[in-house]
């Protein structure tokens, strides 16, 4: 597998309803290091994402326009963006997003996230 696959694979998995409720698995994808820049410009650290994650109603996530950028050969840049559908009801909402994967250990973890809300 190349690397734009695998990091586009681990950014779908970390859309997955099933992850996104799984402290567990949360954790083993987040670095602890990690820090999210939000839409609305707050700051968020790992156990901030883990907790909103955890009790956030169900989602469906669909993702568009994946690309990735070699920063070095242990780190990843990723720009898509996603439509955000809250099940059961009409609400839907894009975003473009920015991440950086790192090889950690031999295990490749999300150490930032940016999304912002976008039409597109």
């Amino acid at each position: 597998m190349n690397i734009t696959a695998l990091i586009k694979a681990l950014e779908i998995e970390l859309l997955q309803p099933e992850v996104r409720k799984s402290k567990k698995k949360l954790n083993e994808l987040i670095a602890d290091d990690f820090v999210e820049m939000g839409a609305s410009g707050k700051e968020y650290n790992k156990q901030n994402v883990i907790n909103d994650l955890t009790e956030e109603p169900e989602l469906k996530f669909t993702i568009q326009n994946f690309n990735t950028i070699e920063l070095s050969p242990d780190s990843i840049l990723a720009t898509y963006q996603v439509e955000k559908e809250i099940l059961g009801s009409d609400t839907k909402i894009n975003s473009s997003r920015t991440s950086i994967w790192k090889n950690i250990d031999g295990r490749w973890q999300i150490v930032f996230h940016q999304g912002t809300d976008q039409k597109y």
